[in-house]
């Protein structure tokens, strides 16, 4: 018998395949009438109603956009919130690649405020640098904390994170010896797997030392900060990408683990009230810090959004009448550039101080009101590359900590889905499927590999200024492009006032 295809078998193949083509054609054929006659009759949209038909790719141009442009028609400094520079550089970071270029550098040193750093003519000998000395937060609390790594993860709740997501900060956090800070959405197991030192933050729901009457629980506090992980506890009263709003979490991430941790329903949308109502004023404030370091023994402050400085030097006064033991042990001053997993683009573009202003604003009030030894300085702000945690320090921080700098050590690719559950690398989202490409344990070497190489780099800027220790760097070592392309101190720009007399 015959194994080869009679052509008459041939044809036939050949003309049913035909027919099929054909058949699916006219079937389109026929839809694209039916949606013409549609879009032509329908009174929504303009654009539909001029370019029937074709006007529907729009929307598929505008969702693949988003994707395409970063890797094809963006430039490498000119793309929004993070260019492609400077995610290229926490990878290379995070990966221990090198990270040298060739042919100049690719920024516009002449954009206004734009800082660079002045080199000293006579820079010690060798390359040796110098590891930062340990900062005691809460000399009143019973348990101080001391802290020497002047960079740490700041504060990304369970929930908002994915399991995956946490353990890998975690355990990479303690692989290079920083802090992780918890978020508001209360403590969870991930947090401890590591073993890393621990920053709880209480939000304006009370997530986790939650009392039924949504106030705080003595009992759940002390129960959580009896961890020997957890160091220190923040009150957080604002956050960079909405101050005046509380948190939220969309319910499609509020799964069962997380609904328990936070003491919430499942799968309904968690909304954080926009202020503590035990906290209405610096005397309120004051008070609640003095009652939660009472109740923790460990060091505690506050987290804000600077929308003006008075309340501060207020704060300030109250601290002078009390005495210094009443004191925030920190504060964390965020600026309005910070990012979030969902926010409105209201409040997210055009509320709050940025970090470059509100940082000066606190460190001279404190120097101002004799309380900047006193109370530690935390900034929190887009502050990814070295030179801009080394622009914070000179600034006068004594930490400063970032969120989206170890979202792009974990993979993050800044698909913008972080509010959707839809996160693709994993990372901010309650999905499975797409949290297996997650791998914690590669990860969390990632994480501790971009913390010491910053900080490292770090070193290095402060070694070509003349300094040994990056905290030695101060307001004259750095410079900012102001109107003309020509630059000026910082120094001179933000001068340090006359402490007030005691």
């Amino acid at each position: 018998m015959n194994a080869a295809v009679s052509p008459g078998w041939t044809l036939i193949a050949t003309e049913i395949l035909a027919s099929i083509v054909l058949l699916l054609l006219l079937v389109a054929l026929a839809v694209a009438a039916a949606l013409f006659v549609y879009d032509r009759l329908q009174t929504q949209n303009a654009i539909l109603r001029n370019f029937p038909v074709i006007g529907h790719s729009r929307k598929l141009l505008q969702h693949f956009g988003v994707f395409f442009r970063r890797y094809f028609s963006a430039a490498d400094r000119e793309e929004l919130p993070f260019n492609r520079a400077q995610r290229q550089w926490v990878h290379f970071a995070s990966v221990n690649a090198d990270n040298t270029r060739a042919f100049g550098s690719t920024r516009d040193m002449r954009v206004e405020g734009m800082p660079f750093f002045v080199n000293a003519p006579f820079p010690p000998l060798g390359e040796k640098l110098v590891t930062p000395k340990p900062l005691v937060i809460g000399p009143y609390a019973r348990q101080p904390y001391a802290h020497a790594p002047f960079f740490n993860i700041s504060a990304m709740s369970f929930g908002a994170l994915s399991a995956p997501a946490v353990r890998a900060l975690s355990r990479g956090a303690a692989k290079a010896g920083i802090w992780m800070d918890t978020g508001e959405g209360g403590l969870a197991p991930y947090h401890l797997e590591g073993g890393c030192d621990i920053v709880f933050e209480i939000g304006t729901a009370k997530y986790g030392v939650r009392g039924p009457d949504g106030r705080l629980d003595d009992d759940k506090l002390r129960e959580i900060c009896a961890h020997p992980e957890v160091k220190m506890v923040s009150v957080k009263l604002s956050q960079g990408a909405k101050p005046g709003l509380g948190g939220l979490l969309p319910g499609a991430k509020v799964t069962a683990e997380i609904a328990a941790i936070r003491g919430i329903p499942v799968g309904e949308d968690s909304v954080s009230p926009n202020r503590h109502p035990e906290i209405s004023n610096v005397s309120e404030l004051l008070d609640f810090i003095a009652h939660v370091r009472e109740v923790s023994g460990l060091p505690v402050g506050f987290k804000a959004v600077m929308g003006g400085i008075e309340w501060i030097r207020e704060l300030c006064l109250e601290v002078h009448q009390r005495g210094l033991a009443s004191a925030p042990d920190f504060i964390i001053v965020d600026g309005s550039e910070g990012g979030t997993g969902a926010a409105p683009q209201t409040t997210m573009d055009g509320v709050g101080l940025p970090l470059r202003e509100s940082l000066p604003l606190l460190v001279d009030t404190l120097v101002e009101q004799g309380l900047r030894e006193r109370v530690r300085v935390i900034c929190a702000g887009k502050c990814i590359t070295a030179y801009e945690v080394a622009w914070a320090l000179a600034m006068g921080a004594d930490f400063v900590n970032s969120a989206r700098g170890f979202m792009f050590a974990l993979g993050c690719i800044q698909a913008m889905r972080c509010n959707k559950n839809t996160c693709p690398t994993g990372i901010t989202t309650q999905d499975p499927r797409l949290q297996r490409g997650l791998v914690v344990m590669d990860k969390a070497e990632r994480v501790a590999n971009y913390a010491r190489n910053l900080m490292r780099e770090v070193g290095t800027i402060a070694h070509s200024c003349g300094v040994d220790d990056p905290r030695g760097l101060q307001r004259k070592h750095c410079r900012v492009v102001v109107d003309g392309g020509l630059s000026q101190s910082l120094a001179a720009m933000h001068p340090y006032p006359v402490q007030r007399r005691a």
